[in-house]
């Protein structure tokens, strides 16, 4: 299952927290200049606030108490000039950080996905898909809530309150100590909500990551689910997860709602005490009414920045949380590019000497002393029962595991001496689970590789695609749907075919290349596949025995070693494990 910031924001932050967001804000780097348009904008947003509470004392003396005649004019002056500034400065408190917090989700997905493709194949088998794609969507967007819709409400608002509590202690300091009492009550009361909210965050990101998973496997095996009355079931395991998911954001919500009220109540309780002093001054003439009523507005005005301050601990708290997770994949080290051996076009000689493998995960080694030799041009065929360690043997060539003993050649090379993307440059791979893009047949055979159309479309004719392809009033522009859904599964393995005929390497990987088919479909192919393994070094992982009869060589495998070895006939006539595969396959 899929499963800390500024001191000035929650008072005290984990370590571990405070470096996740100090490592966050360094994304705000490239694009300061924009953002300080925007700390512009709400500096000026900040000090209308204050600039009000000193408007309504301009406003009171003057009008009531001086009887200033000017006033008529320099009021609605006063007035509309205060909002025009509190109007630009909310568009550029608004538009900059905005712009600046799409940029970070660009360059974060960016990252990440980019991630994503270099990251060893043992990662994507101990980590779900639906996971690691929330991660890419849903995080992200949190993180930028984080680095710059928190942001700008912390700045915002912080300015807005040291703007009020400096025209406080101007009007009146002792009234504005007395008022700062709570201060510290406040302060710890926020620590301890910014704990929780990065607690609960953590819970709902994880669930968001089983959603998505599950949701995920749902839509993409409709026809599994219907054919075995699974439906039930699905929406069993899903109500499980979205439940988990709600109880979750009910916990943060229920933190996010007391909140409030107890600070408020806090600090209405302080202010109660110093309306009693202002009331007591004002009576005994040592405060104007201009003054009463100005401190009594600037007092009040603070309470609604207070309160923004309080509610911008949960999405930052939130962004937190996200970014360490985004952070772990980002740390998580990519493939090893490899040794500095390059070759334009290697001969094709494979050789595999006593290896041993064993998955990190796994008590027990998968393979144990393999070894065997496929010369340029010839064919090894390897069977076995499920389990025997086919696919992983395979797996060793183009580096999708590294072996934990012994060594992997081609042309006497050791295949960690060569260049990582100059040895996969050796292979092509045609198998059972043919991966097709929502694109166009053209693009799905040029995949990865750089050719021109005439190259394109006489690979093809070669693999036969054109004989379907010219059915459909787009030809090879025709798109073929999500995995290729709109092709049936011998369209999809000729065009899996072409795509290996135009890569033309001199390596060619078959993992149980037919196995999906029926008889007579596979016997259509088989052509295709014998043309695109003709002078290449061609690995054949089978079940059907009868497409390897004709392999220079076929290794028979179980549990993990090769117990058999020698042609078609050499095993048919040994009379041990391949001779009973093929007894019993015929038979059926």
């Amino acid at each position: 299952m899929g499963r800390k910031a500024d001191k000035r924001v929650d008072l005290k932050m984990p370590p571990g927290a405070l470096h996740t967001y100090r490592r966050l804000l360094r994304y705000l780097k490239p694009h300061k200049a924009m953002f300080a348009v925007g700390v512009l904008g709400m500096t000026m947003f900040a000090a209308t606030d204050a600039g009000w509470a000193a408007f309504v004392r301009f406003f009171l003396d003057g009008t009531f108490v001086e009887k200033d005649p000017r006033m008529v004019w320099l009021v609605p002056v006063a007035l509309v000039g205060l909002f025009i500034l509190r109007g630009l400065g909310d568009f550029m408190q608004t538009y900059c950080p905005g712009y600046v917090g799409r940029r970070i989700v660009k360059t974060l997905r960016g990252q990440i996905f980019d991630r994503y493709v270099h990251l060893p194949v043992s990662y994507f088998d101990r980590n779900a898909s639906g996971v690691l794609l929330s991660k890419l969507t849903y995080n992200t967007e949190q993180v930028a809530n984080a680095t710059t819709e928190s942001v700008t409400v912390f700045i915002r608002d912080s300015l807005t309150i040291l703007g009020l509590i400096g025209y406080l202690l101007y009007l009146n300091p002792k009234l504005t100590l007395f008022s700062l009492i709570i201060g510290p009550l406040i302060a710890v009361l926020i620590r301890r909500i910014n704990l929780l909210f990065r607690r609960y965050s953590r819970r709902i990101q994880n669930s968001m990551g089983d959603v998505t998973r599950v949701a995920k496997e749902a839509i993409e095996a409709p026809r599994v689910i219907r054919v075995f009355n699974a439906q039930d079931y699905e929406a069993r395991m899903f109500d499980e997860v979205i439940e988990h998911n709600r109880r979750s954001h009910m916990k943060l919500m229920m933190t996010k709602g007391l909140s409030n009220p107890i600070v408020q109540t806090i600090a209405a309780t302080g202010l109660a005490g110093v309306l009693y002093l202002a009331t007591v001054d004002a009576i005994a003439g040592r405060m104007s009414v201009g003054e009463f009523t100005s401190f009594i507005a600037a007092l009040m005005l603070i309470t609604a920045p207070l309160r923004r301050l309080v509610n911008v601990a949960g999405p930052l708290q939130q962004g937190i949380a996200a970014a360490q997770s985004i952070f772990e994949i980002l740390d998580t080290p990519p493939e090893h590019p490899g040794g500095q051996h390059r070759v334009p076009r290697a001969r094709g000689e494979i050789q595999y000497r006593d290896v041993g493998f064993q998955y990190p995960s796994s008590a027990d080694p998968v393979l144990h002393g393999i070894g065997f030799e496929a010369r340029q041009g010839e064919t090894v065929a390897i069977v076995g029962r499920s389990g025997s360690g086919k696919s992983t043997l395979v797996g060793l060539l183009p580096r999708f595991y590294d072996a934990t003993s012994g060594q992997v050649l081609v042309d006497g090379v050791d295949v960690r001496e060569f260049s990582l993307d100059a040895l996969r440059a050796q292979m092509s791979l045609v198998s059972q689970d043919v991966v097709l893009f929502n694109d166009t047949i053209r693009s799905n055979i040029a995949f990865g590789h750089p050719a021109d159309d005439a190259q394109i479309e006489a690979a093809a004719r070669a693999a036969r695609v054109t004989e379907f392809s010219e059915q459909y009033p787009l030809g090879l522009e025709t798109v073929v749907g999500d995995r290729g859904a709109l092709l049936s599964g011998g369209q999809r393995q000729r065009i899996a075919i072409a795509r290996a005929l135009l890569r033309n390497t001199p390596i060619l990987i078959l993992d149980e290349a037919t196995s999906a088919l029926d008889t007579e479909l596979e016997r259509q192919i088989q052509g295709q596949l014998e043309a695109l393994m003709a002078n290449r070094t061609t690995l054949v992982i089978a079940h059907r025995l009868s497409t390897v009869e004709k392999a220079d060589r076929i290794l028979v495998m179980d549990a993990g070693r090769v117990i058999e070895s020698g042609t078609h006939q050499e095993l048919l006539a040994h009379g041990g494990q391949y001779a009973v595969l093929h007894r019993l396959q015929f038979s059926e």
